[in-house]
């Protein structure tokens, strides 16, 4: 509130990097490991850039030890990653692979080796391929269970070494590219109503897990992590006013409402049944979500941008405009629901390459709301900037626009946490480049460059960029070194 207040960040303040287990460990199908929807989807010709894949990634797979070295050497305090499923069960359920469990052991042993936190991820998108071949995936009930025992056995190889557990990995992005907009698997388009049930399927994963947690004896923290969109009104207007109000029910509370409050927003809930589209929630699943809700011990928050909201008129914009996985600059398009709100650009605000807005006030937004709104401690489980990094003849990288942008997001998170946030970490995406979802290998946030393109044979060689060397500063002097 007071621009004059002094950023101090805890002593015990955990400064991290996150990564995801497709999206950096190839070895895809090694030692026992099973086939993924993300393997499968990857191999549908048109739906990565350039048909991509994850099937070598970044080869963190067989040079942990190096890239956690590196980490050491930075003075990371915390190393968030996430678990393959398919490499702990294969077939998503049924018999152990042994091999998986050893590799994660040795991760995180390489970790503590080093005094860095392994914060750990249960699922971040990688799903079994048998599971939807069996039932469906996330589609149907069983789900629920498979992933619960999943999550348990994670927690009985590992509850004595890690201490901090992140259910689900944005939610409402896999959900919504899964189901809304066929980006990601298993690529449905405008199914509204198997994206709520599906949704409902994932809230009682994550409460189960989170319950099971507890009743395991298991005294770490765990949540879940919400890529969380902050919204402001176009103007004062009162219809422009009212759709910030609906877009904030529909696209932020509906997520952080049920982690936090284990309920539905009710006007959302309402208007979904109008529309035949709410999800069907059996008897008992309301005070099995309260429950969790209690037993959760912060929110993980992955910020990248903020939005403005406007009335859409009913021949307005749809959901599924064109969205930005090229880099060239202004190629997405503005997208909202009908009668209820669009997403005009912020004319008051920069934006990367690909399209989105560079707001690092945001990021304070995001943790006054939710303190005030949920009262619980937060995560930056993500915040980062994708850009074209060039690699210089003597092996320098010179990404000053990343720095700028960290800095300035670490700035705001210092003043939330003087206006009052209890924020526990702060991880980057990511600490190395690593494959980027739809957009390949172009997109990199990593403060270590890999010398890699969509060529599967080129060498992996890592190189410090020199944002490596600013954030170790940062972590060094515990954030002073920005004032």
């Amino acid at each position: 509130m007071d621009n004059t207040t002094k950023r101090e960040f805890p002593s015990d303040f955990l400064w991290g990097s996150a990564s995801a287990a497709y999206q950096i460990e190839g070895g895809y199908l090694e030692d026992g490991k099973g086939m993924s929807n993300w393997d499968a989807f990857v191999r549908i010709p048109g739906k990565t850039f350039k048909s991509t894949t994850g099937d070598i990634a970044v080869d963190h797979y067989h040079r942990y030890k190096e890239d956690i070295a590196l980490m050491a050497q930075m003075g990371l305090k915390t190393y968030r990653f996430s678990v393959a499923w398919a490499r702990i069960y294969p077939n998503g359920n049924g018999e152990l692979n042994k091999k998986g469990v050893e590799f994660y052991n040795n991760l995180i042993d390489e970790c503590l080796k080093y005094n860095i936190e392994p914060m750990v991820t249960i699922f971040h998108w990688d799903l079994p391929q048998s599971l939807v071949d069996e039932y469906g995936g996330w589609e149907n009930r069983n789900i629920v269970d498979d992933y619960v025992n999943y999550a348990k056995t994670l927690f009985k190889e590992f509850g004595n070494k890690v201490k901090y557990w992140i259910t689900l990995n944005e939610q409402n992005i896999f959900t919504s590219l899964g189901w809304l907009t066929a980006q990601h698997p298993p690529g449905k388009f405008d199914d509204k109503k198997m994206f709520y049930q599906v949704n409902h399927h994932a809230f009682m994963a994550h409460a189960k897990a989170v319950i099971a947690y507890r009743e395991m004896g298991g005294c770490g923290k765990i949540g879940a992590s919400f890529a969380y969109t902050p919204s402001y009104a176009l103007d004062c207007r009162p219809s422009n006013a009212m759709s910030k109000y609906n877009y904030d029910d529909l696209k932020n509370f509906w997520w952080l409402d049920v982690y936090g409050y284990g309920r539905y927003p009710k006007a959302a809930m309402t208007y979904l049944k109008r529309k035949g589209i709410a999800p069907e929630i059996k008897q008992g699943d309301e005070n099995i979500l309260k429950k969790a809700a209690m037993e959760i011990d912060f929110m993980g928050v992955n910020y990248y941008q903020s939005c403005v909201c406007e009335y859409n008129p009913m021949d307005g914009v749809t959901p599924y405009g064109t969205m930005n996985t090229t880099g060239v600059k202004g190629s997405s398009q503005v997208v909202g629901i009908p009668g209820i709100y669009k997403n005009p650009a912020n004319p008051y605000l920069m934006t990367t390459d690909w399209d989105w807005s560079i707001d690092p006030v945001g990021l304070k937004y995001c943790c006054r709301e939710i303190t005030s709104r949920y009262n619980l401690p937060i995560i930056i489980s993500e915040n980062g900037l994708g850009a074209f990094d060039k690699k210089e003849t003597d092996n320098s990288i010179h990404d000053d626009y990343r720095i700028k942008y960290l800095e300035e997001h670490v700035k705001s998170l210092g003043e939330a946490i003087s206006e009052g946030c209890e924020v526990l970490a702060y991880c980057t995406w990511s600490f190395t480049d690593l494959l980027s979802w739809l957009n390949g290998y172009q997109k990199r946030y990593g403060f270590i460059y890999v010398d890699r393109d969509e060529n599967d044979s080129a060498p992996m060689t890592r190189y410090k960029k020199d944002s490596y060397f600013w954030y170790k500063k940062v972590i060094e002097t515990n954030g002073k070194c920005i004032e």
